[in-house]
């Protein structure tokens, strides 16, 4: 890619050159040469009217000789490079500030080129043994007492145009020579700045399709490259925890599935060859139906949280008492709080609450979090569910004094299948999805869930809800 990319600035670069060198050596150097040219006329002719005013007259007076005024228009002949005739009307050429040399011959204009006097301005005017080279003419008629007198003649060699025209182009040339070293500096710096990064960034981007994320793609720049490189690695770092976290997904949901299987398994086995006594199979069946719905309470959250993120559930709001909720809730705990001597505090701002919310998903996140509260609650202790009304918001809160959750995993709890207790022995009945469900259902209704724990001392859960409106 570098190659090629770098063949193609080289091309653009000698490309624009030759354009730029020919344009300037043809185009460029007509459109000068014509300026010159043009110049130069407009300058003989006013010459001419300065002659024609400041002699002519007065020569026509009879007052100044034909060798004086011969004088005088040499001078201006010899400052202006150029070769003036002073022409009668008949075109006889009466003075020449170049005459040809060894000749005492009339000049007739009118013998050579009948149409010469009529034309003002020529770019080119050629007479064979009389002009030596092409010249630029300039004819100024002569008008004294309303009568035409003759013809100033302005000629200028056009050799002295095409020298200076010439002399400009070379000084543009050079001019230009030096541009195209500063702009190959420039395109050399251009390439630095584009080719290099991005392949410093394909490169990483091939490391990444191999699948190491871990390769460092670092560029200390504030454009847009360095927008761009930020971009790449900071996908290559999701990439890099979604495949961290399949591998996990997968792995626990590997020894999820493992464990309630292989009881199920070993158990049906044992039933079927007899293994276990008759009067014992009620016993390992109420075992096999407990691990088959507690696969089916896996299957079942797993379904939940693919519906949150492929946005497919459809939130039913209604308007309900929350308190309400509350008190059905924990009476379904009643069993489990009477085995582990729990005491559930139900405490309430008012009477009634009503939240507008999707009344059985709410129950789903009262459900789990009084289950978290309870499963990691130590015997003998309380559990407080609180509901607070501020503004246009109710605030729930489920509160535990139980072995409370290590400061390092808080911000994990909500992950799937995360399980404070690493060795998996402590809590055996559940998935490690309930917060995450819980945390997708509240998120769903635009509304936020916060934790607050210390470990060893206890955990509270605080939700919010938006206060109905209607009561």
């Amino acid at each position: 890619m570098k190659r090629s990319l770098w063949l193609k600035l080289m091309f653009c670069y000698f490309a624009g050159a030759v354009i730029m060198f020919v344009l300037l050596n043809t185009y460029g150097a007509k459109r000068i040469e014509q300026k010159l040219i043009d110049e130069k006329k407009s300058l003989l002719y006013n010459e001419a009217t300065s002659i024609s005013s400041d002699y002519m007259t007065i020569y026509y007076r009879e007052q100044l000789s034909l060798n004086y005024l011969t004088t005088q228009i040499k001078t201006i002949g010899s400052k202006l490079n150029a070769r003036i005739w002073i022409v009668s009307k008949e075109g006889d050429v009466i003075t020449d500030t170049k005459p040809p040399k060894n000749t005492d011959v009339t000049i007739n204009v009118l013998d050579i080129n009948p149409d010469f006097l009529d034309s003002t301005f020529s770019d080119y005017t050629y007479m064979r043994g009389i002009l030596p080279e092409p010249m630029i003419s300039v004819v100024y008629r002569v008008v004294y007492k309303y009568q035409l007198k003759g013809y100033i003649v302005m000629l200028s060699p056009i050799s002295a145009i095409k020298e200076s025209s010439l002399y400009f182009i070379d000084t543009i040339n050079i001019c230009f020579l030096i541009f195209l070293a500063f702009l190959f500096l420039m395109f050399c710096y251009i390439y630095y700045l584009t080719i290099i990064p991005i392949k410093t960034m394909n490169k990483a981007a091939a490391e990444y399709i191999k699948g190491n994320y871990s390769h460092p793609l670092k560029m200390k720049r504030k454009d847009e490259y360095g927008e761009l490189a930020n971009s790449l690695s900071y996908m290559a770092g999701e990439m890099n925890n979604l495949d961290d976290y399949q591998k996990k997904f997968v792995a626990n949901i590997s020894h999820d599935f493992r464990s309630p299987l292989t009881s199920i398994k070993g158990y049906a086995e044992a039933l079927q060859d007899g293994t276990i006594p008759y009067e014992m199979k009620d016993k390992y069946l109420g075992i096999i139906l407990f691990e088959t719905e507690r696969l089916n309470k896996l299957t079942t959250s797993l379904l939940a949280l693919n519906s949150f993120e492929n946005h497919g559930t459809i939130l039913d709001i209604v308007s309900f008492d929350i308190n309400h909720i509350i008190k059905k809730t924990a009476e379904s705990f009643e069993g489990a709080c009477t085995g582990k001597k729990i005491t559930l505090n139900l405490i309430f701002s008012s009477k009634e609450t009503y939240v507008d919310a999707d009344e059985g998903k709410i129950q789903q996140v009262l459900y789990n979090l009084l289950d978290n509260a309870i499963k990691f609650s130590h015997h003998n202790s309380t559990i407080k569910v609180s509901t607070t009304e501020k503004g246009d918001k109710v605030f729930v809160s489920v509160k535990d004094h139980g072995i409370g959750i290590p400061k390092e995993s808080i911000k994990k709890i909500w992950e799937r299948f995360y399980k404070t207790d690493t060795s998996r022995g402590k809590d055996k009945k559940g998935t490690g999805l309930g917060l995450s469900i819980t945390k997708e259902i509240i998120t769903a209704h635009n509304e936020n869930i916060n934790v607050i724990s210390t470990e060893g001392v206890g955990t509270e859960f605080i939700f919010s809800l938006p206060r109905s409106e209607s009561f």
